[in-house]
């Protein structure tokens, strides 16, 4: 595997280098590479379970751009430590170590979405924004890791109506990792036990029972690039 990521132009790499920063304060702050064709599939895990008995569900944010197409790769490390290269802003230098984290062992489909709705972004922003007051006012002072996870998937985990049923922690993957820009709607589809949101910056998609009864799909204007 190269050690660095070579991008078309400048912009791209500063787009996957905010996508990086933003993840490395969410979730457990690794960040999954995946090149093949041209493409670089960025993926995070603002939420997973950690055990057997965590009720916390999969919800994984994704952003796709450009990338050098002789470049191959599928690796997981920490999202802080991608890193600019000083003779060209074209190109990020990638940490010699990787992780194993165990959300990247499950993988949605590729294949065989269908449409079943949309969710506008103001409403995935205030649902956002409600839940992140939430936490903060449920969290107990000098609490324990244990106590904050707790406090997380007891509202994070909860499915909202707002949201056609799915768990609260999508609107927050959407806020934090920068998807939310200006009036649009959210594509909702479905493949199997996966739901993805698919704004015009990215994708998140959560693990979980299929959801019905969501907002009736109407015509938009293209959100994003398939992963």
């Amino acid at each position: 595997m190269s050690q660095r990521l070579i991008f078309p132009d400048a912009a791209a790499a500063a787009d996957a280098l905010t996508f990086a920063g933003r993840t490395a304060r969410v979730g457990d702050g690794a960040v999954r590479l995946r090149a093949a064709g041209g493409t670089l599939t960025m993926t995070s895990a603002p939420f997973a379970p950690r055990g057997l008995f965590d009720s916390t569900p999969t919800v994984l944010a994704m952003r796709v751009l450009p990338v050098d197409p002789e470049l191959e790769c599928d690796i997981a490390i920490e999202a802080a430590e991608l890193t600019t290269i000083d003779d060209d802003a074209a190109q990020l230098q990638l940490p010699e170590v990787g992780l194993s984290p165990s959300w990247t062992g499950v993988s949605p489909p590729r294949t065989g979405w269908e449409q079943s709705g949309v969710v506008p972004a103001s409403v995935l922003a205030a649902r956002a924004q409600w839940g992140i007051a939430a936490v903060a006012e449920s969290i107990p002072q000098n609490p324990g890791e244990d106590a904050v996870r707790a406090v997380r998937a007891a509202v994070w985990g909860v499915p909202d109506d707002a949201l056609g049923g799915l768990p609260l922690g999508v609107a927050f993957a959407a806020f934090t990792l920068g998807f939310i820009v200006g009036e649009e709607d959210a594509a909702v589809r479905t493949a199997g036990s996966w739901t993805r949101l698919t704004l015009a910056r990215g994708h998140v998609i959560v693990r979980g029972p299929a959801r019905t009864g969501m907002t009736a799909v109407r015509e938009t204007r293209a959100t994003a690039e398939e992963s």
